[in-house]
């Protein structure tokens, strides 16, 4: 044996032991900082819960260390909540075990079992196919325009001309239905509820783009991405004056076996385009009319039909395309939190180990068996009915979430993809922009989960002091907005981040620097700045201004910033939210952006912005824009500058202003009416909309609605009556003569 190399060995194993072994005071104090520390992030997070909604909530929440097992904070963590996508992370968790972070679907392309002088050969004859062209799928969720016009380019250098059948389009790896446990109970046909299809493409959505026309009065411009014959596209869009404000509406039907885009509304000449994204209902029709577009482009003639159908026994291999591999797919699962993916996975699970059609029910299974045998969470203790947590169908409890997450965190071949697949705080994915300037940016990887009345955020932590953490908070039947509680779950994330040095602080940081007033003049100045990367509209200025907006003190500039924000990034609806969240009609802010306003002899800073978000329905918007609407009462200067906008919101968005006033305190309500009905008295369209919307409302199903309209439509006419019989008297009386206040 070579003595001169035993000994440094065991030297440096020597050094390797934990410092308990040569210290053992040491492990005891190291033990009871522990102790301490573990004592500060409960009070912390109690603390978090008492001073924001979720106390005002059901929530759920647990953290359970990694390093010993051992449960750190709990509180209602065995109670079955609404957990919203977290739900996503058990869809996935069975997906990289049971089909393996390796596993890639497969797309076939097939022809009739012809003589081989029929079948194209690369190099080889004119390249025409005597037939039909199959295409079988296996669920792929990753097929965009791009990868179809890849495959369409493979075609073409396999040797393909030509085909003289049809395109027949075979997607019985599935069953025929489409849309999943809980998607019924919402009508919509917005993107996040595309259906599933064993062949998709572009996460069965088509991308809608609508821009102005040349002059007001022309028709608005909608092109589709990708265009096919698929489409019938029904364009009632109008361009209207560069003053006016948007409004656009669109929806997508089925059309037999077409499907019909119907875009309708309002776009102002000159403005910048908007694009929409909608869900379509025969995903294997949209594929393949889609391909025989590009295959046409590329130089391939599809002499036939479009069709769906099976692939024919002794049909023949002609072309395989291979989907990226599992650990990739997932990131479009937990980091952007994709429905579509989702449930495409729970069904492919469901073929794959059951064997075809996949179902939600045989997917299902394999997800609870999973569940059952691998992690230890029972059989009927929880509710699963969809992979990707949508609506009011499933339930699990944080404890439940912690106990997946530990597991895979122990399955160390597949515990770099599954976490891999998590947005990082303050980094990526649907946690982009939350937590930034904490403890947790960079630190916190989770998976987020948002429905109405239900907001969860669930995933791992290493802290400041190196201890990592699994942890799970759910908060259901909250009241009013999300915001806040968002807030709150990250307040919650920072705290254990920070454990180990100050979890206390958690909540001002997530909420951000204490507030402080500048003077006037810095406020003017700094705007500039802002208002300069604002008109750029430059996307790639979002992140700085973002971190701006984190830091900064002064809360009028903050509104300021955050409208550059939503400026930079129109179409993003992150900058929507950072607009609406930090505008508010309270002295701090209207009140100085009012005050700059005066001085400078413009128009209001950031008005224009929430105008215009307000205009298209968003109801936090168009609550604070009735806020000031109503200050415009008792500020001359205010109500000149609201008239003509307060007319074209009451036009592109009548039914949401309604329920806005609805919601709005009644004082408020009282004087913004009298502004309200300034503004119709004053337009130049002889049938406002507004009061046929408000007639129309009187008939709700809802009899609260209903009573509040006929009351709305009564108040609003008096005074619109008033505005006018004050009007025709100005007009009348003598120049010079004085009117008595009231006469």
């Amino acid at each position: 044996m070579n003595r001169g190399l035993v000994i440094p060995l065991v030297a440096l194993f020597a050094l390797a032991l934990p410092a308990r072994a040569q210290e053992p005071g040491t492990a005891a104090v190291a033990q009871s900082q522990r102790n301490a520390d573990r004592e500060a992030l409960k009070k912390a997070i109690d603390g978090i819960i008492a001073q924001t909604v979720l106390s005002r909530s059901r929530v759920g929440v647990q953290v359970v260390s990694l390093d010993d097992g051992s449960v750190v904070y709990s509180r209602n963590a065995d109670e079955l909540l609404n957990p919203a996508s977290n739900v996503k992370l058990f869809t996935s968790a069975a997906a990289l075990v049971r089909l393996g972070p390796e596993f890639r679907f497969d797309t076939e392309f097939l022809v009739d079992d012809q003589s081989k002088a029929a079948r194209p050969r690369k190099g080889q004859g004119s390249g025409d196919l005597r037939g039909n062209l199959y295409v079988r799928g296996t669920g792929d969720p990753s097929i965009t325009t791009e990868k179809l016009w890849g495959i369409a380019n493979e075609l073409y250098f396999a040797g393909l001309r030509s085909v003289s059948g049809n395109l027949v389009l075979d997607d019985s790896y599935f069953d025929g239905n489409r849309i999943g446990p809980g998607f019924d109970q919402e009508e919509s046909d917005r993107a996040y509820m595309a259906p599933t299809g064993a062949l998709s493409l572009n996460w069965n959505a088509i991308g809608v783009y609508l821009s102005p026309g040349a002059s007001p009065g022309a028709p608005g411009i909608v092109e589709l991405d990708p265009p096919s014959d698929f489409f019938v596209v029904e364009n009632r869009v109008t361009t209207t004056r560069s003053r006016s404000l948007r409004r656009l509406w669109v929806s997508s039907v089925a059309a037999g076996d077409k499907q019909r885009i119907v875009v309708s509304g309002r776009v102002p000449v000159g403005s910048s385009p908007v694009a929409v994204w909608r869900k379509l209902d025969n995903p294997a029709l949209y594929f393949g009319h889609t391909l025989k577009q590009l295959l046409a482009t590329r130089g391939i003639r599809v002499r036939g039909k479009v069709v769906a159908g099976p692939v024919p026994e002794g049909a023949q291999p002609f072309m395989l395309h291979q989907s990226e591999t599992l650990d990739l797919v997932l990131k479009r699962v937990n980091k952007v939190s994709s429905n579509f993916v989702a449930e495409q996975l729970i069904k492919a699970m469901g073929a794959q180990v059951a064997g075809a059609p996949g179902s939600w029910a045989k997917g299902i299974r394999v997800v609870e068996d999973f569940l059952a045998t691998e992690v230890g969470i029972r059989l009927g203790t929880f509710v699963m009915k969809n992979g990707s947590g949508l609506n009011d169908t499933n339930r699990f409890s944080a404890a439940q979430i912690c106990k997946l997450l530990r597991h895979m965190w122990l399955r160390f071949p597949l515990a770099p993809e599954f976490l891999s697949s998590l947005g990082i705080a303050a980094k990526d994915g649907t946690l982009h922009y939350r937590m930034e300037g904490t403890d947790a940016a960079g630190r916190l990887r989770a998976k987020t989960g948002t429905l109405e009345n239900v907001s969860a955020l669930s995933g791992y932590v290493q802290a400041v002091a190196g201890e990592r953490f699994v942890f799970a908070v759910m908060a259901n039947d909250f009241p009013g907005r999300a915001s806040p509680v968002v807030l709150a779950l990250d307040a919650l994330g920072a705290a254990i981040a920070g454990f180990g040095e100050a979890p206390d602080s958690a909540l001002a940081q997530t909420a951000g620097p204490e507030e402080q007033l500048g003077p006037l003049a810095d406020l003017k100045a700094r705007m500039s700045i802002y208002e300069k990367l604002a008109e750029a509209r430059d996307p790639r200025n979002v992140t700085f201004l973002r971190t701006a907006l984190k830091t900064e003190r002064d809360p009028a500039l903050k509104a300021i910033i955050a409208e550059a924000v939503y400026r930079s990034s129109p179409n993003d609806s992150d900058g929507v939210r950072a607009l609406v969240e930090n505008f508010d009609s309270g002295a701090e802010v209207f009140g100085r952006l009012r005050q700059l306003a005066r001085e400078l002899a413009s128009s209001t800073p950031v008005l224009g912005s929430l105008t215009a978000v307000a205009g298209e329905g968003d109801a936090d918007a168009l609550g604070r824009f009735v806020e000031v609407a109503a200050l415009a009462k008792s500020d001359e200067g205010l109500l000149q500058e609201l008239l003509e906008p307060l007319s074209e919101v009451a036009r592109n968005a009548p039914d949401e202003l309604i329920a806005a006033l609805f919601s709005t305190p009644e004082l408020t309500r009282e004087s913004a009416l009298d502004v309200l009905a300034k503004s119709l008295s004053a337009s130049s369209e002889p049938d406002h909309p507004f009061p046929t919307a408000v007639k129309r409302s009187a008939g709700s199903v809802d009899p609260q609605i209903a009573e509040f309209a006929r009351h709305l439509e009564q108040e609003l006419l008096s005074r619109i009556v008033g505005e006018k019989s004050g009007d025709a008297a100005a007009r009348d009386e003598p120049a010079g003569t004085e009117v008595e206040p009231g006469g």
